[in-house]
């Protein structure tokens, strides 16, 4: 039988955790992308109509789930700080993540028999 604990990313809270970050991340690019066509290139803001909706609703839903994975993952409340303050500048949720992975704070906790 393949070991799948050794791998951080098998944990359900772990793997929406590394989604939703990832998803917020490219959320706010488009927007980016969108805010420059509004306000610098072409005056549309079709890409802000598209991609304001779409990272209001990631957004929300990273904080949601740090908190979740927080809790499931036993992370300190400095860690859950740092997760939540990453959610604001464009982008950082990804470094958070990719952080999070290499420091091991995206394992599950070991369980005691």
């Amino acid at each position: 039988m393949a070991e799948q604990s050794a791998d951080p990313s098998r944990s359900g809270a772990a793997r929406a955790f590394r989604a939703i970050a990832i998803a917020e991340a490219c959320s706010w690019a488009g927007l980016l992308v969108g805010m420059f066509f509004k306000y610098i290139a072409v005056g549309s803001d079709i890409g802000v109509k598209i991609f304001g909706p779409i990272h209001g609703a990631l957004f929300v839903a990273y904080l949601v789930i740090a908190v979740v994975a927080a809790r499931r993952l036993s992370w300190e409340p400095r860690t859950l700080l740092l997760a939540l303050v990453a959610s604001i500048p464009p982008l950082f949720t990804l470094w958070f993540e990719r952080w999070a992975l290499r420091t091991g704070r995206l394992r599950a906790p070991a369980v005691a028999f």
